[in-house]
């Protein structure tokens, strides 16, 4: 992403309100301080998925970051709980999942579930920026269809030799 495009959005970062859900308490602070960095001002933390849930209720935040690994609820649980419209009252709050793991089968099934973005820990703060850029900056419709609800899946850029590439 251009930092041009991360200086025009500047004010809309700064009126970001960001829920960092993960039972982690270091890593919540961590993200809270790259939040911070990048200029958000309002940042609301929950330890666990169930929480999570009843803060979004609470806050009604214009983003959600959810770690994937937690006790109980995890990241995808969590996320399907909220892509749950009729049942879940903000369906359509973007979500940036985190994980410690790089595998091909997360960073897939979190798109399924409708996680916008999937960051890899450790995360920086410049990914984490461009990760908010990318869904502020050039947001996506929310779609229903075959069971599946959230973001409108990126195009796939086709080059001349037919190899795809997202």
């Amino acid at each position: 992403m251009e930092t041009g495009l991360g200086k025009l959005l500047q004010p809309r970062i700064a009126a970001l309100r960001v829920l960092v859900v993960d039972d982690d308490h270091y890593m919540r602070k961590v993200v809270r301080t790259m939040l911070m960095a990048i200029g958000v001002k309002a940042v609301y933390e929950a330890p666990d998925g169930i929480a999570g849930l009843e803060a979004i209720r609470r806050e009604n935040p214009d983003l959600v970051i959810v770690d994937w690994e937690m006790p109980m609820i995890d990241g995808a649980q969590f996320a399907r709980m909220v892509r749950s419209p009729g049942e879940f009252p903000i369906p359509d709050v973007p979500i940036i999942m985190l994980s410690g793991h790089g595998d091909r089968w997360r960073v897939v099934e979190a798109a399924r579930i409708g996680a916008h973005e999937y960051l890899l820990k450790p995360v920086s703060t410049q990914s984490l920026l461009d990760r908010i850029v990318a869904i502020i900056g050039q947001p996506r419709p929310t779609v229903t269809m075959k069971g599946y609800y959230g973001p409108a899946p990126r195009k796939l850029v086709v080059l001349e030799d037919n190899r795809a590439f997202d």
